[in-house]
């Protein structure tokens, strides 16, 4: 495969020689035994590269490849000046080419395949070790797209995956089934030689993202809104408003996909609900806006008078402000009670969809009047209910809703079982407090309030 020149600053750090690497071609030498040792790449000259690095990668490098932090700043260093060595050097031996690899926890060492011995001076002369190879990386290319031609004639389940290995200069199959697999490579046309079928029990599936305002469809019919992803120990799903569905219905998501199925529904008295998704589906601490998206940092409850904008799959993004909280409407069906009135307007399919002020979750939409022509009123049921009564976790991106006091105020002498928790402060994620002595962790942010009391809201609090 063709590597992509690192631009600007990091191009000009890695250029410094963050490898040393020689020629190894079947029965011959090391030219220079000493340099086949790798050299760590110089810090310094990394510095300006590694500096504009996303945020967490260096970590999330370390978690999952089990590097530690100088490996991980290494690898980076040292894959980037081998993928400008790579692009240099297919250009360099043209046909001849076979494919680059680098290996090592820190990347130190950059393979060139070519199908030309007399090529490795030149490989060498970039830094990298030379293999001999049998097929060109352009035989192995075209090998492979013909057995993309031939998958758009007929079903591939059986054999689901195969690409283009340079490191074992083949065309590789992976198949539940391999005698399939051998006459889908057959019906393509494809040199025996070339292709290597694998056994493998994979079975690739499309992942979908779950997101605050999106549509989703209901079994029997009707559209409603995803209001705010969330989870339940493992399992991922989404809140929404109870009038869309009862429990049992099934739903397919925005791309008309099955989705899942609701777990718990309740309207009228409340409307509120909750969607388990299969494993297709991922949560995501996001909500759709008209240019994008928006973070969901927490669940704290914003005050009357405050900005709040509203995502649904009918009308999209709406804003306007809180006019009053625990208010209580009569809709044909029945009265609903406890919840937050607002000027923001929404139509019809906009239902169960998020409300969001600043970048704290707020609520999922459940009526109101009026139009998004003509302006209307809106209410939308609280989303910290809904989390407390389904025991469910908002997905949030670990942020939290601002500057949090250092310690969480003590109750005076006397009101126990209270202990350090207290209705109205703001918990962060993280934050730790008291009650009925036993000591409770924050799980999500949050505003507290009567009857959130840590024993009884499992979803915002863990007993250490």
């Amino acid at each position: 495969m063709l590597h992509r020149r690192v631009a600007g600053a990091c191009a000009a750090a890695v250029a410094a020689g963050a490898l040393t690497l020689t020629a190894l071609l079947p029965g011959t030498a090391t030219a220079d035994p000493a340099a086949s040792a790798p050299r760590k790449a110089d810090a310094r000259q990394a510095s300006s590269a590694l500096s504009s690095l996303p945020p967490g990668l260096l970590k999330a490098m370390q978690r999952d490849l089990g590097l530690t932090a100088g490996q991980a700043k290494d690898r980076l260093v040292n894959e980037s000046r081998a993928g400008a060595a790579a692009g240099e050097l297919r250009l360099a031996l043209g046909g001849d080419f076979a494919g680059a690899w680098v290996a090592g926890d820190d990347a130190a060492t950059l393979t060139v395949a070519t199908t030309d011995a007399s090529d490795a001076r030149r490989i060498s002369a970039k830094g990298a070790r030379a293999k001999v190879v049998e097929h060109t990386l352009a035989e192995l290319e075209a090998a492979k797209a013909g057995l993309d031609r031939a998958a758009e004639k007929g079903s591939t389940t059986a054999a689901p995956v195969w690409y283009v290995d340079v490191r074992t200069n083949s065309v590789v199959v992976h198949a539940s089934d391999t005698a399939k697999a051998r006459a889908f490579a057959e019906a393509a046309g494809a040199d025996s030689d070339l292709v290597r079928v694998v056994k493998s029990a994979e079975k690739p599936r499309p992942l979908y993202d779950l997101r605050g305002g999106d549509a989703y469809y209901m079994g029997g019919g009707g559209r409603c809104s995803v209001g705010f992803p969330v989870t339940r120990g493992s399992q991922q799903g989404f809140a929404t408003a109870g009038h869309c569905g009862r429990t049992g219905t099934s739903v397919s998501g925005y791309n008309q996909v099955a989705l899942g199925t609701f777990q718990g529904s309740s309207f009228p008295g409340n409307d509120y609900a909750w969607v388990a998704a299969n494993s297709n589906w991922t949560a995501t601490p996001y909500v759709k806006t008209s240019s994008g998206s928006v973070q969901v940092a927490g669940s704290t409850q914003a005050a009357v008078g405050a900005s709040i904008c509203r995502s649904g799959s009918t009308t999209g993004w709406h804003c306007g402000t809180i006019q009053q909280h625990n208010t209580s409407v009569t809709y044909p069906e029945g009265t609903i009670t406890g919840v937050t009135r607002t000027s923001v307007c929404a139509e019809p399919g906009d239902s169960g969809g998020s409300y969001i002020s600043g970048n704290q979750a707020q609520g999922v939409t459940s009526g109101g009047s009026g139009n998004c022509r003509t302006g209307g009123t809106t209410y939308h049921q609280p989303v910290n209910e809904i989390l407390s009564v389904y025991g469910l976790t908002l997905k949030t991106t670990g942020g939290g809703p601002g500057p949090e006091p250092t310690d969480p105020p003590t109750d005076p002498p006397g009101e126990e079982p209270g202990g350090t928790w207290k209705a109205g402060t703001v918990y962060a994620a993280g934050d730790r407090v008291t009650y009925g002595g036993a000591t409770y962790r924050c799980l999500q942010a949050h505003q507290a309030q009567p009857g959130w009391e840590p024993p009884n809201t499992p979803a915002l609090w863990q007993r250490m």
